[in-house]
């Protein structure tokens, strides 16, 4: 590392500070040849793949973009900022090893949708009505009998019941 004061190389490190938030390493380092003190930032830099779009054009891998449509999916819905946390997590984790240079935003819609069968049904079907582009009610009846007859007996407990059986 270079001294931002006088150029030279070869600074000393006298202090390491892991920042769990930003998953980085914050260092106080020290220049022996004109002993100014500086700090520095380390972080991981993830490479993203692009993304081809239905159209076939391609845009740049947008995490807001992925978040503002799962946070609108789970929009008044009991979920705590954990759980959420987590699921995002899964699904970038999933785009940023996907094998290739490129990825498809219906695979993208996919990771999303798996990850929110796991978390909330009505985030499922909220992502899935637009995912699909479903035009009338009978496609959402249908995507609810699949979901209902493929629930696991711990979906099933996590899951509120929508009418009471009195």
């Amino acid at each position: 590392m270079r001294c931002p004061f006088c150029g030279k190389s070869g600074t000393s490190v006298i202090d390491s500070r892991l920042s769990v938030e930003t998953n980085s390493i914050r260092r106080r380092r020290v220049c022996p040849e004109c002993n100014n003190r500086f700090n520095t930032l380390e972080t991981s830099e993830l490479s993203y793949p692009r993304v081809i779009k239905s159209d076939k054009s391609t845009e740049i891998f947008s995490k807001d973009k992925i978040k503002k449509g799962v946070l609108l999916a789970l929009e008044k819905t009991h979920n705590n900022q954990l759980d959420i946390d987590k699921t995002l997590d899964t699904i970038f984790n999933q785009c940023i090893t996907h094998s290739e240079r490129e990825i498809k935003s219906s695979d993208i819609g996919k990771y999303v949708m798996d990850e929110l069968l796991k978390l909330d049904h009505v985030a499922y079907i909220r992502f899935a009505s637009v995912y699909f582009n479903f035009n009338d009610t009978q496609s959402f009846r249908e995507l609810i009998k699949t979901l209902d007859n493929n629930l696991s007996p711990e979906m099933k407990k996590r899951q509120t019941d929508l009418l009471d059986d009195e």
